[in-house]
């Protein structure tokens, strides 16, 4: 089952809700926000990954003009 961008905003707001409120008194709560922060980079690498392709440049006008 493909996971939807709604999905991903969801998890991304969930993990950068946990980030802020952390606080760090000590170095578990260190290795904590260093977890976090790497899930929210790994989510947003699926998220692009989702994304789908465009190409770029130029749209081709003559087949626009003559169709």
């Amino acid at each position: 089952m493909p996971l939807s961008k709604k999905f991903f905003e969801n998890l991304l707001d969930l993990v950068e809700i946990k980030t802020g409120a952390l606080q760090i008194v000590n170095h578990e709560d260190q290795r904590e926000l260093k977890h976090l922060e790497t899930c929210r980079s790994e989510l947003l690498v699926m998220q692009d990954e989702m994304k789908p392709s465009r190409r770029r440049g130029r749209p081709n006008l003559v087949n626009a003009i003559h169709h």
